[in-house]
């Protein structure tokens, strides 16, 4: 086979092409700190990439999430604190109003502040936050009191929220039934005590949790529902709290997993790109002495 002149010149171009490829590829890297900067560079790694961002992205909602819920039961937790602490405040009146020596003026003054309290009460039951009611099961947009009595229109269902991969957890407490009863209590309590015919002890009755005829509409009985729906609000903050420190920790394995994926290994690229400038050094002394002379070499 002939080798002419243009066959030794043309693959000393396509060859010093090449080498300034790798030059610029790795140049690239070294200045993007990634190994791929399209995803004609490495079709693997642009996958297991994309791959990585979607979970990131999942985590950083799922974060917001969080949020939302530890509101929620945040706001439920102190809602049904306040709730607590009115009804004590309720014993203790029945318990001035149980003793028949109170005058009239006396009752009066109880029962004035018994009404302040149960409007109290369903003020806590129209909590909103970001304009939601917290209370009204999953008809958010509607406060669970109007005009001093229920709405009909809400509901005792619960409202969810997707913490994890295939993971809701209930975020709010629906008040519908406990508040009813606690505001049907309330107004018996004013009833007896505007009702000059009543006793004394028809009014302790109202104490409940001393006798064995304690019935769901008395002061004990629904102040201990109102504990209990605390407890369960503290267990799912606790499940919350759990649930953001195994989102942390995903966080940290999925942007190291990015990094290993994509991230130049500086020390390699250095040390490539430095052999290759010495490659292509090489190339070009070894092309000078190819290419034939010309007339103007021998002007110079």
């Amino acid at each position: 086979m002939r080798v002419t002149q243009s066959m030794l010149s043309g693959n000393m171009l396509r060859n010093l092409n090449n080498s300034y490829g790798k030059m610029s590829k790795l140049q690239d890297q070294l200045a993007s700190g990634s190994k791929i900067n399209r995803p004609s560079d490495d079709p693997v790694i642009a996958v297991k990439g994309m791959g990585y961002r979607r979970d990131l992205a999942k985590v950083e909602q799922y974060t917001r999430n969080m949020i939302t819920a530890s509101s929620w039961l945040d706001s439920t937790d102190e809602s049904l604190n306040q709730v607590g602490e009115q009804m004590k405040r309720v014993r203790e009146l029945v318990v001035q109003a149980a003793n028949d020596t109170n005058t009239p003026e006396d009752r009066e003054k109880m029962k004035m502040e018994i009404d302040q309290i149960r409007h109290q009460v369903q003020d806590v039951g129209n909590t909103n936050i970001d304009g939601s009611y917290i209370f009204s099961g999953t008809k958010t947009n509607e406060p669970l009191f109007t005009g001093g009595t229920i709405n009909p229109n809400v509901n005792a269902e619960g409202v969810n929220i997707e913490i994890y991969d295939g993971i809701q957890i209930p975020v709010n407490t629906p008040g519908k039934d406990l508040f009813k009863n606690i505001d049907d209590m309330m107004g018996k309590i004013s009833d007896l005590l505007g009702d000059p015919t009543k006793t004394g002890k028809e009014i302790g009755d109202m104490l409940g949790g001393v006798s064995s005829s304690s019935t769901n509409d008395d002061i004990t009985t629904l102040h201990n529902k109102v504990l209990e729906a605390q407890a369960d609000i503290g267990a799912r903050q606790n499940r919350v709290e759990m649930m953001e420190n195994r989102l942390g920790i995903r966080e940290v394995n999925v942007t190291k997993q990015l990094r290993d994926n994509e991230s130049v290994d500086y020390a390699k690229a250095i040390t490539e790109m430095v052999t290759h400038e010495s490659i292509h050094q090489a190339a070009l002394s070894v092309g000078s002495k190819i290419i034939q002379q010309t007339l103007v070499d021998f002007i110079r």
